[in-house]
């Protein structure tokens, strides 16, 4: 029985999701509670994938700790550590002994989706392709590469994110392909791109490529809105993944261990972690995703947001639509305005108020009774 394999890239910096990405890499921020290739591995499972091999540069030990040998999913993982980053195309070539002899897939480790790889493979199969790529019609093609293609799926031609006037497709590249091993030799050693090196040389020897359609969801969790956007879908079910904890009613996800005391108010859709505590007069507003141990106190308001796991929130703290990174304490009656990101283990004191679209690096003590206005 032969086996299927693919290839995740998770060599990537994560810049625009600063702070939060500064002590971890893009791949395991967190998407309700769990790494965002947490859900791409179990999307992989899915449809039978059982030999995934994952590029590493940035903080490669938090991948390979919490993901190991794959055996938790029932497959395998094998890592390959960059030292200087390769590209996305010579990422793959440096796999290429492991790789080579049988047809492959290629999915970014960061981006969210629920794609139907089972029928990716089959189209890619049907075309008799020596590459596919999975194309997402997008709104907005003035953040993406986009591609042209033909009635017959063959792509013809490529734009680097162009004007909404000068887009001639509203089909983005999705980071996701399909490729017949030998397209690995068409690769050369050291930093190599597929958009804009490999896909461009296609074109040009006039070999047939093609794009894949589909109507799934994708988010390349590409800013901090798109990672918002990312968890709010999750939990309003625009995207298939697993949601962990037990589910109370339509839309309150609770995990194992969690104390949710009397009089507390919760309007989902809420996913709140696992050994968390929620005490008497809390009040949360979905969508609204709480990490694991962490501890809300006394009239403490949570609207919408994000919370990353083993911190505190104060007793009559507000946070409306904001980000908060691992163990940060955020002091009594303190108030994060909307679209504000607070980093992993800073402190926000007393009566504190950070202002809207303002990030806090990891570490930072705010004094009490200040406003941050960044």
């Amino acid at each position: 029985m032969s086996c299927m394999k693919a290839m995740i890239l998770a060599a990537g910096l994560g810049t625009r999701l600063r702070p939060l990405t500064e002590e971890i890499s893009k791949p395991m921020v967190p998407i309700v509670n769990r790494p965002v290739m947490e859900h791409i591995v179990e999307l992989l499972a899915r449809h039978g994938f059982d030999e995934l091999y994952v590029n590493l540069h940035y903080h490669p030990d938090v991948i390979t700790g919490h993901f190991g040998d794959g055996s938790r999913w029932g497959l395998s993982i094998t890592y390959s550590y960059e030292e200087k980053l390769l590209g996305t195309a010579g990422g793959v070539k440096n796999l290429e002994r492991e790789l080579g002899g049988e047809r492959f897939l290629v999915i970014s480790g960061d981006a969210l989706t629920d794609l139907d790889l089972t029928s990716l493979m089959a189209f890619h199969a049907g075309h008799c392709a020596i590459a596919t790529i999975v194309v997402t019609p997008v709104s907005d093609p003035s953040k993406y590469g986009v591609v042209i293609m033909e009635e017959d799926s063959r792509i013809v031609a490529f734009q680097e994110k162009p004007s909404r006037e000068e887009a001639r497709s509203h089909l983005a590249n999705s980071g996701i392909y399909v490729f017949e091993p030998e397209v690995l030799e068409m690769i050369p050693r050291g930093f190599y791109d597929f958009g804009s090196q490999l896909f461009p040389r296609f074109l040009e020897e006039g070999v047939p490529f093609y794009g894949y359609r589909h109507d799934d969801y994708w988010n390349d969790v590409g800013s901090l809105e798109e990672y918002k956007a990312g968890n709010f879908d999750a939990l309003t079910g625009k995207v298939k993944i697993r949601i962990p904890g037990v589910r109370i009613g339509d839309d309150v996800w609770i995990g194992d261990e969690t104390v949710i005391e009397e009089d507390v108010v919760m309007v989902g859709p809420i996913c709140i972690g696992t050994h968390c505590l929620v005490k008497r007069g809390a009040k949360l507003f979905g969508p609204l995703v709480v990490g694991d141990r962490t501890v809300i106190d006394e009239g403490a308001v949570l609207y919408r947001g994000i919370k990353w796991g083993d911190g505190y929130i104060g007793k009559d703290a507000h946070l409306m639509d904001a980000i908060v990174g691992w163990e940060a304490e955020i002091g009594r009656g303190a108030s994060l305005l909307s679209d504000s990101v607070v980093g992993h283990r800073t402190v926000i004191g007393e009566g504190s108020v950070i202002h809207p679209s303002v990030s806090i690096m990891p570490g930072s003590v705010i004094e009490k009774n200040t406003h941050h206005t960044g």
